[in-house]
């Protein structure tokens, strides 16, 4: 296995265009491959090592949403519970049966917000009101569509709300990734950080994979839905944005967090060890359940394509014989994982006790994860 990843390694470098990356695979618990190289700029002056960050993009929201399923457990609140009684401002919540698992699951109907609805992305209580008082694009719970900014909202508000208004990042931070001792960051970035931070470069021209082409096409529309969905809140009009720190800083958890490919291996882990760190049960057995078990899958109204989610993480969808339709997280159909923009990539596989994290600084086009990761996979089940 060590040498088919190495080579598959080597080559995103030599013929894909890789700047800056590294990969981490767990087995059981422990790291079995740990490789990084290249660089955290565009000029090549900052080598990439194990510990360089690399801001993940969407594969923020796998922690972000640990982080809301442990405020729910902690409070005793389980997570088919009506989203209404815990945000009974929320119009999408008090109008419907939405619950809280339909919420983390991408079944709201908040995708987006309309045109004269969209406050900065920085600035939290604005959206909030706007999202408060949004019509869902859908009946909420009926179908879904991945929520690519407004997602990090909903979550925010409903730990706020549990916690006496701590943030998801706050909570995160120091509930989670500290006494976990996970690299692994949203905002509240130390300066001594900042020095091992890689810089995140824009795709180059590409066409998307052809599975995503409708998808792009319904981008480009002034008015379609996907547009609106990526452009809400509003902000952060160019992918580059996330190279800056008041970005970062925020927190934001659809897409801030920073962190090392060991950490976000080692956080998907701890979730295919069944909620283990070192044979210390450290999440419990319900977070755990929710987070495997699928909630929705079918035809997804902004990527249009079909997808699968459980309570904050993507799965390969089935056909109708129970097969793989496309095969992200491996050969198993119990992995689970979430990746993000450009090529960052992230999985548990309960099954063989594998988890896998590929992080990156040179972006392709792309929703969903690219061969660069992808042949990373096959050589690891190889």
């Amino acid at each position: 296995m060590q040498k088919q990843v190495e080579e598959c390694f080597q080559r995103n470098f030599e013929e894909r265009g890789e700047l800056g990356a590294s990969v981490s695979v767990w087995k059981d618990g422990e790291e079995i491959i740990s490789l990084h190289r290249g660089w955290q700029d565009k000029v090549k002056s900052v080598p990439w090592d194990r510990h360089t960050l690399a801001p993940v993009w969407s594969a923020t929201k796998g922690p972000a949403a640990i982080a809301t399923l442990m405020a729910l457990h902690e409070n005793g609140i389980p997570v088919h519970s009506r989203a209404s009684e815990i945000w009974p401002e929320l119009r999408a919540a008090a109008e419907s049966k939405l619950t809280l698992a339909g919420i983390l699951s991408h079944q709201s109907g908040l995708p987006a917000l309309d045109p004269d609805k969209r406050a900065n992305i920085l600035s939290h209580r604005a959206v909030i009101r706007e999202l408060e008082t949004q019509t869902p694009f859908w009946e909420p719970g009926k179908s879904h569509g991945y929520h690519p900014r407004t997602y990090g909202f909903l979550l925010d508000e409903i730990v706020r709300r549990l916690t006496g208004g701590i943030s998801l990042a706050a909570f995160w931070n120091e509930r989670l990734a500290k006494p976990l001792r996970l690299d692994f960051f949203l905002g509240d970035l130390n300066p001594r950080h900042l020095d091992r931070l890689a810089t995140m470069l824009p795709p180059t021209v590409q066409l998307p994979a052809e599975e995503e082409l409708p998808f792009f096409r319904a981008l480009a529309e002034k008015d379609s839905i996907a547009q609106a969905a990526f452009s809400s809140p509003g902000g952060m009009r160019a992918l580059s944005d996330i190279n800056k720190l008041e970005y970062l800083q925020a927190g934001m958890p659809s897409l801030g967090g920073v962190g090392t490919a060991a950490a976000l291996a080692e956080f998907y882990s701890i979730l295919a060890q069944g909620g283990a760190k070192d044979g210390v049960t450290v999440l419990p057995e319900a977070v755990v359940k929710a987070a495997r078990s699928l909630q929705t899958d079918g035809p997804d109204r902004i990527f249009m394509l079909p997808t699968a989610f459980t309570c904050g993480f993507m799965k390969d969808p089935l056909d109708e014989r129970g097969e793989k339709i496309r095969h992200r997280f491996g050969p198993s159909t119990r992995a689970f994982g979430q990746p993000g923009a450009g090529g960052s990539h992230a999985f548990a596989d309960p099954e063989s006790g594998i988890s896998f994290a590929y992080v990156m600084n040179q972006m392709e086009v792309g929703v969903l994860p690219n061969q660069k990761s992808l042949d990373l996979v096959d050589a690891v089940y190889s």
